[in-house]
């Protein structure tokens, strides 16, 4: 990732006739909430417990501080970035399946992160509060182009929802020596990946990506957080034996901040060509010789113990993350973030109701007890 900004450059400036609904994307949302739901429902009944649909397992929750960039040129001084402050951050660590599984299914890989203390004009639904959240992926574009192309692939991977781990072991198994010999040739699929061909790295040493675009004050961009510090920095793609260790991750998480913390990066990558970086197309990477990203924020975390069974019930089960909850500075934009609007919602309120534990979002410096 580049860090270089040239201000002079030609920059996007968003207008609501960027965005297109998609042919009966309302019936696609409506697909997508029955889908999302199954995944909720047949988890509930296996276990008694109420899970999220996607993202369910976590491995870490990290508590930290982000603090902006000093002197941002014009161009990058908007919403949570128009001044210079430090804020608390609560991070959470995840792999992209709806149902617990096993480490040794690899899968994408998450971070969310919550911003405490954010004042502005807040984006409908999260009136009243004092977060703005992301929610990230460690890859740069998303696995389907659309809402609808997306829908189709969830009720695939619905199906298998709490069945076949044995099975899905297998697979994984295939899928990362695929995915390796396709990177070995300059290559990648993000099927292939989603399938379980995650290579088994140290989760601590990928980059994660907003992987959707989303306003930036009058500016279309993308979010990216990338590793800084030398401990985390060397564990980029650094192999985790993850076979025969049902929490392999979670298990790497909790003992590099046992002994360091870490340093992230908070970037932004402005629109500087809406053919060559689509809104409603998020399957496409846009190219950073195009646009590079740029460092606006920089989160810290300290040594700390980065899972316990308390903090795991107050995160997993007291807080949702969501690209919609945050200031309207820095709206989704396109279909697929149009899709995540009340399907997030609805995922948080049933936790909430089947948990007795309603979602808690933190206002000041409060914390969620570790």
């Amino acid at each position: 990732m580049s860090q270089t900004f040239d201000p002079s450059s030609s920059l996007v400036h968003f207008e609501p006739g960027m965005e297109h609904l998609e042919e009966n994307e309302g019936g696609t949302v409506a697909g997508l909430e029955d889908t999302l739901r199954g995944i909720r429902e047949t988890t509930f009944e296996h276990s008694g417990h109420a899970i999220r649909s996607v993202h369910a397992k976590s491995h870490g929750l990290l508590f930290g501080t982000l603090t902006v960039v000093d002197k941002l040129p014009p161009s990058l001084a908007h919403g949570l970035f128009a001044k210079v402050g430090s804020y608390k951050t609560i991070m959470r660590l995840s792999t992209l399946p709806g149902d617990i599984l096993n480490d040794s299914v690899s899968t994408p890989r998450g971070l969310a992160f919550k911003v405490i203390g954010v004042q502005g004009d807040r984006l409908p639904g999260s009136e009243g509060d004092e977060t703005q959240d992301f929610v990230m992926v460690n890859a740069p574009a998303f696995s389907a182009p659309t809402a609808q192309k997306f829908l189709g692939s969830l009720k695939t991977l619905a199906g298998t929802t709490d069945k076949y781990e044995g099975l899905k072991e297998v697979v994984s198994r295939f899928a990362r020596g695929t995915e390796a010999v396709l990177e070995a040739f300059g290559g990648k699929s993000a099927i292939v990946v989603t399938m379980g061909g995650q290579a088994a790295t140290h989760i601590l040493g990928e980059t994660f990506y907003s992987q959707t675009p989303f306003l930036y004050g009058p500016y279309v961009c993308k979010f990216a957080l990338a590793p800084t510090s030398p401990g985390l920095k060397a564990l980029t793609k650094k192999p985790i034996d993850v076979n025969g260790k049902p929490d392999a991750l979670r298990e790497s998480v909790i003992e590099h901040f046992g002994q360091e913390g870490g340093e992230w990066d908070l970037q932004v990558q402005l629109n500087t060509d809406l053919q060559a970086m689509p809104i409603e197309d998020a399957s496409v990477p846009w190219p950073e010789d195009k646009s590079p990203y740029v460092t606006v924020a920089r989160i810290s975390a300290p040594v700390q113990n980065a899972w316990s069974a308390e903090s795991k019930a107050a995160g997993d089960d007291g807080l949702s993350f969501g690209p919609w909850h945050g200031l309207a500075a820095h709206r989704p934009l396109g279909g697929v973030n149009r899709a995540r609007n009340g399907t997030y919602a609805n995922s948080a309120k049933f936790r909430g109701r089947h948990n007795g534990c309603p979602m808690h979002e933190p206002r000041g410096s409060e914390q969620i007890p570790d």
